[in-house]
């Protein structure tokens, strides 16, 4: 049964006239048993749990001694009630799984007590940036539930969680995340006036806040990191940068960032020192093959064809006597084959999507040899080309690579190695400039800094890391006392 408010308030008239459409609006009409004091319960009832409603509210309210809206919070057993006044809050508080209590006779005093409704997937483990070592814990799309397993992870007074609502019609909740004995706090005014400026009509996932607060929107690199990793997200807050998590993302964003850092995979810091570097050099290493080799070999073969050796150049005749097409168009039909191997595989269901890339990988490259348009040898290239591209830890740093091969095949096409070089500049001259929350991109390596090029290109021990990354400017710059950090000697010694 709908019980409409009494019309004194034309704000209030209207958002019940508008309410009242929707088939999950509940506005119900009780009577205190002792006092005989009618109330209304006001909800949306797709956002409310009406289990809370009926054994944690309503029983207290229908059997107590119910005389004034002001006797609410003393009777119900639920911490987060509020008593107000202004007619405003009444769509904010409904939306967001508060019920309205309001007494018959004094319908201009509010009194909103939560029962949102949980709905969401339990804590599993991380798909995109899973490791053999270390925590299994990934973020969820629930704010409170991402906020908790951080707050898990530094249980101090330090950590503040400032929290935003953006977005004109999705209202979407996000918090910044940040130690403010630590954090320069001109990265957390960076952080908070650039979510404060968007005026956006919806925010439905993590990366829409990454597009629109990056210092370069037009620029191929990211230049914020994601991470669906809780240990990640922590060690970023402990190292003084700030997180940001949004409401409805499995996704946290962690900046500024670097470069070198998108080529770090978490896991490095669970590995002895000497494995992990290792590890990082292989990875800069495929990444580098992955850009360059396929523009190397069109360069070769279309300018510099004295530079191969005499028994190699005669098995690359060999392999390409049939084909009628230059190398460019060679090299850019598998690349783009691929591509679109990859994306159907991205695209279908897990199982099937697994069966495309195997079997359409095999099938087609070998019936586009046997064809006669492809060299064996250039499908060697593109496959090892591809599979080192899969080593970059972070999804979108890995888009980027994929993007990256194209503009610099071109420029071999057009010019050869002298293309390839140019190509590179121009990429190099873009990442000096680029910041990440005004900070540099490309540091230790531009501008050079030595204390921080001991986590950069390799990772050294944790006692060779004392220091905080210069270039947060952090309030405490030390992390580790170094002279705790020595070895000493044995009690036997």
């Amino acid at each position: 049964m709908k019980i409409p408010f009494k019309k004194k308030n034309t704000e209030k008239e209207a958002l019940v006239k508008v309410l009242s459409k929707s088939n999950d609006y509940r506005h119900l009409h009780f009577t205190n048993e002792k006092t005989k004091v009618e109330f209304y319960l006001t909800f949306i009832a797709s956002l409310t749990d009406e289990k809370i409603i009926h054994k944690e509210a309503l029983p207290y309210l229908l059997h107590g001694e119910l005389y004034h809206l002001d006797d609410v919070p003393e009777l119900i057993p639920i911490a987060e009630t509020e008593i107000s006044t202004n007619a405003k809050d009444i769509e904010n508080k409904l939306f967001n799984g508060n019920v309205l209590v309001q007494v018959v006779g004094n319908e201009e005093q509010l009194c909103f007590f939560s029962a949102q409704r949980e709905v969401g997937r339990n804590i599993g483990i991380p798909e995109v940036e899973f490791s053999v070592i270390g925590p299994k814990e990934a973020f969820v799309e629930s704010m409170k539930q991402n906020l908790n397993l951080v707050r898990k992870k530094i249980p101090v007074k330090e950590l503040i969680i400032e929290e935003l609502t953006i977005g004109k019609v999705s209202k979407t909740k996000v918090a910044i995340i940040y130690l403010e004995e630590i954090t320069n706090q001109e990265n957390v005014n960076t952080v908070r006036q650039r979510l404060q400026d968007i005026d956006i009509d919806g925010i439905t996932d993590s990366s829409f806040i990454v597009q629109i607060i990056s210092d370069n929107q037009n620029s191929p690199f990211p230049q914020i990191l994601d991470t669906e990793r809780p240990d990640r997200v922590t060690a970023g807050i402990i190292e003084g940068k700030v997180a940001i998590i949004v409401d409805g993302s499995p996704h946290a964003l962690i900046g500024p960032t670097t470069l070198v850092e998108l080529f770090s995979s978490f896991e490095d810091y669970f590995l002895n020192w000497i494995v992990s570097s290792f590890f990082r050099l292989i990875r800069l290493f495929a990444v580098t093959f992955s850009i360059l080799v396929t523009p190397i070999y069109v360069a070769t073969l279309s300018y510099h064809y004295e530079l191969i050796p005499r028994d190699l150049l005669s098995a690359l005749v060999a392999s390409r006597r049939a084909i009628p097409f230059p190398p460019i168009l060679e090299a850019l039909f598998l690349e783009l084959t691929i591509e679109l191997l990859r994306e159907a595989g991205a695209r279908l269901p897990t199982k099937v999507g697994q069966t495309i890339g195997i079997v359409g990988g095999i099938v087609i490259g070998t019936a586009s040899v046997e064809a006669g348009l492809t060299s064996n040898v250039l499908l060697i290239i593109i496959a090892l080309a591809a599979l080192a591209s899969f080593t970059t830890p972070v999804y979108r740093m890995g888009n980027t690579i994929r993007l990256l091969r194209f503009p610099f095949l071109l420029f071999a096409e057009l010019w050869g190695l002298v293309g390839i070089v140019l190509s590179f500049c121009i990429m190099l001259t873009h990442l000096i400039r680029l910041t990440s929350l005004g900070r540099p991109y490309l540091e230790p390596l531009y501008p050079p800094r030595g204390q921080d090029m001991k986590d950069a290109l390799v990772r050294l021990s944790f006692k060779n890391q004392a220091k905080r990354p210069v270039f947060l400017r952090s309030k405490q710059p030390a992390r580790l006392n170094e002279r705790d950090a020595k070895q000493k000697q044995d009690i036997d010694e």
